[in-house]
């Protein structure tokens, strides 16, 4: 399989992860390479967090150790990603540059002794970041062991908008580019509200706490402002890099697990997505959370490939309640992730720390050593993933669409909105979870990209939608799409101004509906929805109710009782050739089921039929495609395919059984067999 523009020259799929010899003496550097090499090991994250040893003063540095660790990882054929350290600058850096600190927005100056400390707007830090990369790419650019660069470490975590002086002044710069005038801005803030007018742009500050709710849209617009901060860093650093070095350049984002960054915007200054992902131990189904990630990697990437740089071995240290991975999540965690377009397969980290605060970390070597379960799984995926090189390139098809848009995200998360429950996350989580239930493939995508190549389109929250993107929607539907429009959606404009018209107004035409007045219900409350679509049934919703006026769809659901009783829940409106659907009331994914079925045969899609708990991805190949089946239920399940399963180098004829709790990757034969969300059980 070809590989993908910019990849790393790394053999098959690369294994490995953040590597942190400074933390060891070098008797265990020579110990760690003969142990990678047992677990198959092919690539290392290096340097990430090594500023105040490389960069000992302002502008003297010190390579000899990190000269020697390349040339130990080269000679045993381990190739490097060579991390940038510019996420935790040096306490000498902080004694210099006092003023280059992040401020809170209550105006807390932070201290030192963590990671994320410095004001990305800070003009010292950007030189600082320049001079760093600068001297590591033109020192390692020709180094044989470095494939790739990892630029700084998960931007915008754990600090994202800074309120220092810094950042005030480069963010009139950014609304003086943005707006032009003073007159365009105060029109959309809205500022005639509360007497916010604005008659110079030095009376403008960062949107700081304040003794009731600040101007949304000036909120909005100071995070839109720190992702362009915080790009501009990364910017600066790649910049730096390619000057000397000719490698790929990437950055460790965090789907689903951080809303800071506009991954959109940041996928197109990458020359590889990457990204790191932890399960959430409170969620009994962390898998569906990760599945979620994945997807939304692989999408912001354009489909291509994907790096995990980062997942864990076991628990993490940084939750309220880690749980460690029971026996074989290891491996149904990483080939999830493989299954869903990654091809490559890295840890947070090699050797765990003796010290630090992440010293409760799990490791590929953890505390316990190479006598652990966790090495023995360790070592067994590292064999694993040696068998599935064939796979590499492969990309994975999606009939259906979820709309994920961080600038809606960043507007409905602001102060005063209808009701507590209004939660995007959990939105897009129940939608996805009846989709990941129902054994279809998802891809994520903005509302204005093009959406004609999806049979089903589903808008879970997207409370911020402008004219433009609004009039794409309808036009998707009337050319023959279907779309799923959930509650709180198409409510502001841009500008987090309501539409003229009021809610839903912008999809009026696609939906026929009008929301004429929010309903929301009281803590705890909960009602029935009586469905009278292609079945009857009862089923339980909570949380939300609306007024909704019919303007030419008809009703398949309706409110038995509650604030909205007998009004309209669910509608569903012929527009062109399409359909759209409007669901007006919080269903869990259970109460989906339901809806979704009659959705789906308007979309002409059809769930998998497979048991619930096993996963099953198609990737597609140049000569084959591969099913990845991943079991997470405690039996063994049957599996009808055909072909070649590459783990165990087995022919299979008609049907597999995937073990309790078990993987298996089967090649299968072309040609392709329908829309890679509609695979069945007896047709991957």
């Amino acid at each position: 399989m070809a590989s993908p523009d910019r990849w790393p020259e790394i053999r098959g799929i690369a294994y490995g992860g953040d590597y942190t010899p400074e933390q060891w003496p070098r008797e265990v550097w020579r110990e760690d390479v003969a142990l990678m090499r047992v677990a198959g090991v092919n690539l290392v994250s290096v340097g990430i967090f090594t500023w105040a040893l490389l960069e000992t003063r302002e502008g003297v540095f010190d390579f000899a150790w990190l000269d020697e660790l390349l040339d130990l990882l080269h000679e045993n054929g381990i190739a490097v990603d060579l991390g940038t350290p510019t996420a935790s600058p040096p306490a000498w850096f902080f004694a210099e540059h006092p003023d280059a600190r992040v401020v809170t927005r209550d105006g807390v100056t932070m201290g030192f002794g963590a990671r994320g400390m410095a004001s990305h707007s800070s003009p010292a830090y950007h030189a600082a970041i320049v001079r760093i990369a600068s001297a590591l790419a033109e020192r390692y650019g020709s180094h044989p062991a470095v494939v790739m660069w990892h630029v700084h470490n998960e931007y915008g975590v754990p600090v994202g908008e800074d309120y220092s002086d810094h950042s005030v002044r480069a963010f009139r710069v950014w609304l003086r580019e943005k707006y032009v005038s003073l007159e365009a801005l105060n029109t959309a803030w809205g500022t005639t509200f509360w007497g916010q007018h604005y008659g110079e742009w030095d009376h403008i500050g960062a949107p700081a706490a304040a003794p009731s709710v600040v101007n949304p849209a000036q909120r909005l617009d100071f995070a839109r402002f720190t992702d362009h901060q915080l790009r501009a860093c990364f910017r600066a650093e790649r910049d730096a890099i390619r000057a000397h070095a000719p490698q790929p350049v990437t950055t460790n984002f965090m789907a689903n697990q951080s809303w800071t960054t506009d991954l959109w915007a940041w996928a197109g200054e990458v020359d590889i997505v990457s990204d790191d992902h932890y399960l959430w131990a409170a969620d009994p189904e962390g898998e569906i959370g990760l599945a979620i990630a994945a997807d939304l990697s692989r999408s912001v990437g354009g489909g291509k490939p994907w790096i995990l740089m980062e997942h864990s071995t076991s628990a993490v240290n940084w939750q309220p309640r880690n749980v460690a991975k029971r026996p074989g999540e290891l491996a149904r965690n990483s080939l999830s992730h493989l299954a869903r377009g990654a091809d490559a397969i890295l840890f947070f980290q090699w050797r765990a720390s003796r010290s630090g605060a992440e010293k409760f970390h799990s490791a590929m070597i953890p505390h316990a050593g190479t006598s652990s379960r966790v090495w023995r799984e360790v070592v067994e995926l590292g064999a694993a993933l040696g068998r599935l090189d064939e796979v590499r390139g492969a990309r994975v098809a999606a009939d259906v669409a979820i709309l994920w848009d961080f600038e809606s995200f960043w507007a409905q998360d602001l102060e005063w909105r209808p009701s507590v429950e209004l939660s995007h996350a959990e939105r897009i989580r129940t939608f996805y979870e009846r989709l990941w239930r129902d054994g279809i493939t998802v891809d994520f995508a903005l509302p204005g990209h093009d959406l004609s190549s999806y049979k089903l389109v589903i808008a879970p929250a997207q409370y911020l939608l402008s004219a433009d993107d609004a009039a794409k929607l309808t036009r998707y539907v009337e050319a023959g799409g279907t779309l799923v429009v959930s509650f709180f959606s198409a409510i502001v404009d841009e500008n987090d101004a309501v539409h003229p018209g009021g809610f839903v107004a912008p999809l009026r035409e696609a939906l026929g509906v009008v929301v004429e007045e929010f309903l929301p219900l009281r803590e705890g409350a909960r009602h029935a929805v009586r469905w009278d679509g292609s079945t009857s049934a009862t089923l339980v919703a909570d949380a939300w109710q609306e007024d909704l006026v019919l303007d030419g769809a008809d009703v398949l659901a309706t409110h038995v009782d509650g604030p909205g009783a007998r009004k309209a829940a669910v509608t569903r409106h012929a527009h062109g050739t399409g359909h759209g659907w409007y669901i007006s009331t919080r269903l869990d994914a259970a109460g989906l089921r339901t809806v979704m079925s009659d959705v789906y045969a308007d979309a002409g899609l059809s769930p998998s039929g497979l048991p619930d708990g096993l996963e099953l991805v198609v990737r597609r190949g140049d000569g084959a495609d591969y099913a990845i089946a991943i079991n997470h239920r405690d039996d063994d399940v049957p599996l009808a395919v055909s072909g070649v399963e590459l783990l165990s180098a087995q022919d299979v004829d008609g049907e597999l059984v995937v073990p309790a709790g078990g993987v298996a990757v089967v090649r299968t034969p072309l040609p392709h067999s329908g829309g890679g969300g509609s695979a069945k059980s007896g047709n991957p």
